[in-house]
């Protein structure tokens, strides 16, 4: 898909009542997806915090990581996002190397300065949950910018979380778990994909744009085994049956697009943003991030269109421009 063309994805969706087309009469809403910043430095951890998965994590990011993943680009994109005013913010997980307290209490930090819990909204990433820890210690610092409209707190078992925005229905699931060394899986779980079910069903019926956010590729071949979501066949069968209008994700550090199939013959558009911060020097790509520009369909077919553009670090202006095709 060309990302500095119009990629314009039509879905059906049944007839509008008022309320619904108030929803659809708002005009453009424009969404930013960004994810896998890797923002956080190691400089406070503690040698009891390696004896663990982490220390192989740990040996990586002195190796590598810490060179690839840069701040410098980090705020560069930042700089570049907030240029496009856009209504809505989605990061789809990776803030942290290591997923310690205090990388999640960076994390927290960075947030706060990028935007409000209301504008910004945040899924987690494998990195985040590298071990078994405190989710209120960790992860659960972000809770303002991972709960839905209606929950309180952001706890793990809040996901899948929804919130309203515009004509959008933002669902984020949780894909983060804690593995065994070398390995980067993810897995929703029964319990999420029941709450999915119902949570898709529902706004369809409100006539919303459906976009669900996750860290790990729902496509089979997006990523090798051992960095795969085991239960993906299981989210295509709810997508399959309930349709979405748009699913993000990060996880591999690179841009790509697939289809999905939905109910009655139709595609779901699936979409993976590459790292925020990535130099490219030791990834498939250097650092990016995709804009979202939703319409309603100019005619009563109740459909949506959907324009994306891809925004890439440019090595020798050192900004962000318009890049070239998807790969």
């Amino acid at each position: 898909m060309p990302a500095s063309v119009p990629d314009q994805t039509e879905h059906h969706t049944p007839a509008a009542d008022a309320p619904a087309r108030a929803i659809r009469d708002r005009g453009t809403f424009t969404l930013v997806h960004l994810s896998d910043p890797h923002l956080t430095n190691l400089d406070e951890i503690s040698l009891r915090q390696l004896l663990n998965k982490r220390l192989l994590g740990y040996l990586s990011w002195r190796r590598r990581r810490r060179h690839e993943h840069r701040r410098d680009i980090l705020e560069a994109l930042v700089a570049d996002v907030r240029d496009q005013a856009p209504d809505q913010i989605v990061i789809t997980g990776d803030l942290t190397q290591l997923g310690t307290p205090a990388e999640c209490t960076q994390a927290k930090h960075w947030l706060e300065d990028f935007g409000s819990p209301a504008a910004v909204m945040v899924v987690p990433g494998n990195h985040d949950a590298y071990v078994q820890d405190a989710w209120d210690e960790t992860i659960g610092q972000w809770h303002a910018y991972l709960r839905g409209d209606q929950q309180s707190t952001g706890s793990a078992d809040e996901f899948p979380c929804l919130r309203r925005r515009g004509p959008l229905a933002l669902i984020g699931l949780n894909s983060a778990r804690p593995t065994a060394p070398l390995l980067a899986s993810g897995r929703i779980g029964t319990a999420q994909l029941e709450r999915l079910r119902a949570m898709l069903a529902q706004t369809r019926d409100e006539e919303r744009c459906r976009v669900l956010l996750l860290h790990h590729p729902v496509h089979a071949a997006a990523v090798s085994r051992r960095k795969a979501l085991d239960d993906a066949a299981a989210l295509r069968d709810v997508l399959a049956e309930h349709g979405a209008e748009l699913i993000l994700h990060g996880h591999g550090h690179f841009g790509a697009r697939w289809d999905l199939p939905g109910p009655e013959g139709s595609r779901i558009p699936v979409l993976a943003a590459p790292s925020a911060s990535a130099l490219g020097a030791h990834s498939r790509q250097p650092a990016g991030y995709l804009i979202f520009r939703m319409r309603s369909a100019d005619d009563p077919s109740g459909t949506w269109q959907i324009e994306v553009e891809e925004r890439r670090y440019d090595l020798e202006q050192h900004a962000f421009v318009t890049s070239g095709p998807v790969p």
